[in-house]
């Protein structure tokens, strides 16, 4: 099967050998960041060093949705439907609601600022998670450089009451970040020190009790080469994760199953389109995208 490598069989019922890997559009900086609105029929993507959020549609193609946009990283949609944005440069978590205001619902934990909220995801219940590490104040491409006032974390802020907790900070700098489809499990992307070539990278499992503590946290799975940056899950529970050589598919027992292989390295992805089959994928300065035979998965 051109354009995959296969490490385990069970890995051929998942894609497509004739569905190609297309490109739809390149000539960008660093893409980052994919949601996809099902009812708008679209993508959204940042342009994260050209400061802006992209809007991708079958019939409009790639058009300019925000800039400035904050240095936008890592979008969701929460159980409104309304986006969720990481913003590098406001150091906060923002929501455009229905009538385009933007909202801040996070920028401050115990009096200090966060350092640049990463990635995001939605649970449920309406909560929301997302990682807080370094990377966006530590160069001026991608936010602006400035010192932290806090360690790297991961939070979970519940949007009804307004409280922000940390939900685990053994962390050198989190990242990427998705629930299994029964939320019972919470991986995590440990992307290190990215001037520390010695720096722990892997994906960290955490186990998700009803009240939203996690326990556990152990290494999952080891990507390579490069290290796990963004990821998603499909219905059977299989991490589609974003490597140095394309996205890696691993079984839910840790199993690397195979790759889609792309020309260059890939930060993130989601799955959107017709039945949630097709994934979208930034790799690097390009959007790319492929049909497959599974699905991803929806919150209940």
């Amino acid at each position: 099967m051109d354009g995959f490598e296969i490490r385990n069989p069970r890995f051929r019922a998942l894609v497509l050998p004739n569905a190609p890997l297309e490109t739809l559009g390149t000539g960008y900086r660093w893409l980052e960041g994919p949601v996809w609105f099902a009812d708008q029929d679209c993508l959204y993507v940042s342009d994260l060093p050209n400061d802006r959020v992209l809007r991708w549609s079958e019939a409009g193609g790639l058009s300019v949705f925000q800039q400035p946009s904050g240095f936008a990283n890592g979008h969701a949609r929460d159980r409104q439907g309304r986006l969720l944005t990481c913003s590098h440069r406001d150091r906060a978590v923002t929501r455009i609601e229905f009538d385009a205001a933007v909202t801040v619902l996070a920028s401050h934990f115990d009096g200090k600022r966060l350092n640049a909220p990463n990635d995001i995801v939605c649970k449920s219940d309406g909560t929301i998670w997302f990682s807080d590490p370094v990377y966006g104040i530590s160069t001026d491409y991608e936010g602006g450089k400035q010192p932290p006032q806090l360690p790297s974390a991961l939070y979970r802020l519940d949007p009804a009451s307004g409280e922000l907790r940390v939900a685990a900070a053994d962390f050198v700098n989190p990242n990427g970040l998705a629930f299994s489809p029964d939320e019972r499990l919470l991986y995590v992307a440990e992307t290190g020190d990215q001037f520390d070539e010695a720096s722990p990278r892997f994906i960290r499992r955490f186990a998700v009790r009803d009240d939203g503590a996690l326990s556990g946290g152990e290494c999952f799975h080891r990507v390579e080469p490069g290290n796990a940056d963004g990821f998603r899950v499909d219905e059977q529970g299989n991490l589609w994760s974003s490597a140095a050589d394309g996205v890696h598919c691993i079984s839910p027992d840790g199993e690397l199953l195979g790759k889609i292989l792309t020309p260059s390295l890939v930060s993130n992805l989601c799955f959107g389109g017709r039945n949630r089959s097709r994934l979208f994928v930034c790799a690097s300065h390009t959007l790319m995208a492929i049909y497959t035979n599974t699905r991803g998965c929806v919150r209940p």
